[in-house]
């Protein structure tokens, strides 16, 4: 049985990884990138390298886009003719963006699904990989068994055109302070002749650690009560200075400096005893600029 054919636009590390996804499981695949040379070793894999972006659109009902941002997105699609096609599109960028993106192929007549892909591109088609979508769900449903080819792990988050954006940036917010982390204590170790792979055991475990306490964060959040901490903001600023004596060790520690100051200003706020998640509070800012606990500073946590 012919299987539906597919078209990826962008042949980055990712985009190329999408293509060879659809041609490893049988899917006709054409391709086309600005740079025509990148599409070389997927037409070996056999692939169809359309000529201009136009007769990649044409080539196929299903439209996977895969640039850098969504400013990219518009720009390599702008001369193609998208009526009745569906577009999905796999980049980065804001929930402000998805919905400007939505609104765009709107106007040109797509049915447009918009997702992340959870994963580095070599786990692309990986059982475990995630994928997630938001927007127009008959896109999704009509043409699900194609998307499971690039993740066995794909969500249909809701009908929003941003949700997928939403969640991507929620989660995606972790990464950076995360790794920079993880690059200071391989750092400091340096400093000291040590090897950054000795650190690999323990920064392993701290990582499942913190895994661990996820959900009872997001209970106190979720409820608003902060009342029974694990770790209460007054730990956290106490720590702080241990922190920012690691500059006499060598390592630059002025990247932690903006977090002390959040963690501050909630012991400051009166919130020393609660849990350490009350930062949610201070981090939710409404339309006049002001956080969600200057707002409401006497908001308890026993009175959700």
């Amino acid at each position: 049985m012919t299987k539906p054919p597919v078209t990826v636009v962008g042949l980055g590390s990712m985009g190329s990884a999408l293509a060879s996804a659809f041609l490893t499981a049988g899917h006709p695949t054409t391709v086309w990138n600005r740079t025509a040379s990148k599409a070389d070793p997927l037409v070996a894999q056999g692939a169809r390298r359309a000529g201009t972006v136009e007769d990649a659109v044409r080539a196929s009902p299903l439209i996977i886009a895969c640039l850098t941002t969504y400013e990219d997105t518009v720009a390599a699609l702008a001369p193609a003719a998208l009526t009745g096609r569906a577009l999905v599109t796999l980049n980065s960028g804001s929930p402000a963006g998805a919905r400007r993106m939505a609104a765009w192929a709107d106007e040109r007549g797509a049915r447009f699904l918009d997702g992340a892909i959870k994963n580095v591109p070599s786990a692309v088609g990986a059982p475990d990989t995630l994928l997630y979508y938001g927007g127009d769900k008959t896109v999704f449903d009509e043409h699900l068994d194609t998307l499971r080819v690039l993740g066995g792990d794909t969500v249909h988050l809701g009908e929003d055109t941003d949700l997928a954006a939403l969640y991507e940036t929620a989660v995606g917010g972790t990464l950076l302070p995360a790794l920079i982390g993880f690059f200071q204590g391989a750092a400091l170790l340096r400093s000291r002749g040590l090897e950054a792979e000795t650190l690999l055991p323990y920064a392993t475990k701290w990582f499942e650690m913190i895994i661990s306490v996820l959900p009872m964060y997001t209970k106190e959040i979720d409820s608003g009560d902060y009342s029974g901490p694990a770790a209460s903001v007054d730990i956290f600023h106490a720590g702080a200075a241990a922190d920012l004596e690691l500059a006499g060790e060598g390592v630059d520690v002025g990247w932690q400096l903006p977090m002390h100051d959040l963690v501050r200003r909630a012991a400051e706020a009166g919130h020393g005893d609660r849990s350490i998640a009350v930062l949610t509070e201070l981090l939710s800012v409404g339309a006049t600029g002001s956080s969600t606990t200057a707002k409401h500073p006497s908001r308890r946590a026993d009175r959700p």
